[in-house]
């Protein structure tokens, strides 16, 4: 969306604080032995605290309040009583939510316990390029030059990204223009950001696969060619210098 005044900023503010702080409090309440219900029910608590209302489950009936993917699982990860965390485990968590009209997105990949699969290079890549393609957003920037820098950066880590996955706009609706910020560039478009508004900028990067392709469930995403994949998302407001990062508070890059 576009801030055109400041009722607007502090409306992104707020719900991109409560995401935030709902990702990093699930962080660091994750443990082995639990299940990615019970680690997606205390996401649904902390949003309903702040009387903020669960993104997926509110727009598309997703069945969870947040979305929590492990190890083989690229995004949109179901909770599931069944799904007990191990050690070692690659887990994603994705929080979006609305709060006042206003909704905010970021997500984060890390590993649960030690590093017994060597996934921490993955998560490291995908955290560490994020940051740099925000860093180097601005009004007037082309969006296929920030896909190409994301691309450029994963293939001198050694991995690859998914191309059919992408950041979007996001202010008064979960997903809004620009839809398709993707992992790539595709020369043929010529869209650039736009000062004074809100987007969610998300990396997928992964070891093998460079599509995700959906499960039965109709919502689980997996590598079209299997291995791992991890994402990391913050919510932003695009401004002429370096961004403000709306969603900083929730620990991703530290």
């Amino acid at each position: 969306m576009s801030i055109t005044k400041e009722s607007e900023l502090i409306g992104m503010q707020k719900i991109s604080e409560v995401v935030a702080t709902t990702l990093k409090l699930m962080r660091e309440h994750t443990k082995i032995g639990m299940s990615t219900k019970e680690l997606d029910e205390f996401g649904g608590e902390i949003l309903k605290s702040y009387g903020a209302k669960s993104a997926p489950y509110e727009t598309y009936g997703f069945p969870g309040y947040t979305c929590i993917s492990v190890n083989k699982e690229a995004a949109h990860g179901i909770p599931s009583e069944k799904k007990i965390l191990k050690e070692g485990d690659l887990v994603n968590i994705d929080v979006s939510a609305e709060l006042n009209g206003f909704w905010s997105d970021n997500g984060g990949s890390f590993v649960l316990g030690k590093d017994i699969h060597n996934h921490q290079p993955l998560v490291d890549a995908s955290k560490n390029i994020l940051q740099k393609a925000i860093n180097n957003i601005k009004g007037g920037v082309k969006i296929a030059n920030i896909g190409y820098l994301i691309e450029t950066e994963a293939k001198k880590s050694g991995f690859k990204v998914i191309k059919n996955l992408a950041g979007h706009g996001v202010g008064r609706s979960l997903h809004e223009e620009p839809e398709n910020i993707l992992n790539y560039r595709v020369r043929t478009n010529r869209e650039r950001f736009k000062k004074n508004t809100t987007v969610a900028i998300e990396t997928f990067i992964s070891t093998n696969s460079t599509m995700a392709v959906e499960l039965n469930d109709g919502w689980t995403l997996v590598g079209n060619k299997g291995g791992y994949v991890t994402q990391h998302e913050q919510t932003i407001l695009v401004t002429d210098k370096t961004p403000i990062v709306l969603t900083g508070s929730n620990g991703i890059w530290s």
